[in-house]
């Protein structure tokens, strides 16, 4: 593997985890997820217990199709 090739990667990566981050960090100031379907909630007295599963699921479809481009992308 040629390392110009390798430190290209690297860079694109973070680039892409930048822009990630920072439309994260835009959000995340005025857009709250709420409860999804699927979402566990259990509550039993003073115990509460919180699993998004619902939003685990969208979260990894969005970055399989996103990977899945990129690395299409990168292929040419």
């Amino acid at each position: 593997m040629d390392l110009e090739y390798l430190g290209k990667t690297i860079l694109m990566f973070a680039l892409i985890l930048l822009i990630v981050g920072g439309m994260f960090y835009l959000l995340g100031k005025g857009f709250e997820v709420k409860r999804l379907p699927g979402d566990i909630l259990y509550r039993r007295g003073g115990f509460t217990f919180y699993f998004p599963l619902g939003a685990c699921i969208v979260i990894s479809l969005v970055l399989t199709v996103l990977l899945n481009l990129l690395f299409i992308i990168l292929r040419r």
